[in-house]
C-alpha cells in the first residue's frame, strides 16, 4: 500500500488516471478543444468518461478516456498515448488500426438502431502522443479521407482523426496548447492554463476518495494481472502434457513434469484417447 501511495503521489497528466480526472473538469477540456481547434464552443456535455464499447459479444471491446459532445452536437473522444505500442507478432504499430477502431466503433454507439448514416454526428478522435508518431515534426497530424485522384476532393463524413505531437517542433498551435505540449513533457507551468492543469492536478492528491479509488484500480488491475499469468502458465502445462502424452510418458511422469495434480492429468489422458 505505501508502494501505491508513493506511486499516486508521483502521478503526472501523463497518467491515464490522471488525464480522465483532470479533462473531466469542463473548464479545462472545453478550452483545450477551442484552442486545438480554433473554434468557439458554448458548452460540452459529457456523455461518460472511461465509456466501454462492446457491441456483441464476440467483439473486441475497448475503453475510452473522454467522450464529450459540444452544443453543436460534435463528439470528441479524447485519448493520451504515452506508449508507442506495437503487436509482437507483427511488428506493425498499433495506433493507425487502433484509431480506424476507435472510430468505428464510436460511431457504432453514436447511431440508435433503426437510425439513417446522416444523422451520425461529426467525431473527433484526439490522440494526444508524447512521441512522434510519423517522426515528421508537426505538432499536429490531422487526417480525413480524401481522392487519391483528386487531392482537393473530401468525403465529408465529418470523421476527423486528429494525433497531437508533444515533442513537435513545427506547425500552428496556439500558445495555450505549445504550453499544455510543454506541460505533458516536463511539468513546466507557463501559462494560466497550465495552472488550472496543474492546481487541479494538485487538489486530485489531496482528495483521499481519489486516493482511494487510484489505489482499489491499481490493486484491481494487479489481481487481473496475476490472474492472467496464472492462467497463462496453466495453459502452458496441458499443452504440454498433451504433448507428452503423444510422446509415450506416463501420467505420473507428465504430473511431474508440469506440477499439474493426478486427477487433471489423467482427466487430459481420457481426452486423448
Amino acid at each position: 500500500m505505501q508502494d501505491l501511495a508513493t506511486k499516486f503521489a508521483n502521478l503526472t497528466i501523463q497518467s491515464d488516471f490522471i488525464f480522465k480526472k483532470v479533462m473531466s473538469r469542463k473548464r479545462i477540456c472545453k478550452h483545450l478543444l477551442e484552442e486545438l481547434l480554433q473554434i468557439e464552443i458554448a458548452d460540452i456535455k459529457y456523455l461518460e468518461a472511461e465509456k466501454t464499447i462492446d457491441p456483441n459479444y464476440t467483439s473486441h471491446g475497448i475503453r475510452l478516456d473522454i467522450i464529450v459532445a459540444d452544443d453543436k452536437n460534435t463528439h470528441y473522444n479524447l485519448e493520451m498515448q504515452v506508449k508507442n505500442n506495437k503487436n509482437s507478432n507483427t511488428d506493425t504499430y498499433v495506433l493507425p488500426k487502433r484509431s480506424r477502431y476507435y472510430q468505428a466503433l464510436l460511431d457504432f454507439d453514436l447511431l440508435q438502431a433503426g437510425q439513417p448514416y446522416d444523422l451520425l454526428p461529426p467525431t473527433y478522435v484526439i490522440f494526444i502522443c508524447v512521441f512522434d508518431f510519423f517522426e515528421e515534426g508537426n505538432y499536429v497530424y490531422t487526417f480525413k479521407k480524401r481522392c487519391l485522384e483528386n487531392l482537393e476532393l473530401e468525403l465529408p463524413d465529418e470523421a476527423t482523426t486528429m494525433v497531437l505531437n508533444t515533442k513537435g517542433t513545427h506547425g500552428e498551435i496556439s500558445k495555450d496548447i505549445k504550453s499544455f505540449y510543454d506541460y505533458v513533457n516536463n511539468h513546466i507551468v507557463t501559462t494560466d492554463f497550465t495552472r488550472q492543469i496543474d492546481d487541479e492536478i494538485s487538489y486530485l492528491k489531496l482528495d483521499t476518495k481519489v486516493r482511494r479509488e487510484y489505489m482499489l484500480m491499481e490493486a484491481r488491475l494487479l489481481d487481473e494481472r496475476r490472474e492472467g499469468i496464472a492462467e497463462g502458465e496453466a495453459n502452458a502445462n496441458i499443452a504440454t502434457a498433451k504433448r507428452l502424452f503423444s510422446m509415450g510418458f506416463s501420467v505420473q511422469d507428465i504430473a511431474k513434469a508440469t506440477s499439474l495434480p493426478i486427477e487433471q492429468v489423467e482427466a487430459l489422458k481420457a481426452e486423448q484417447s
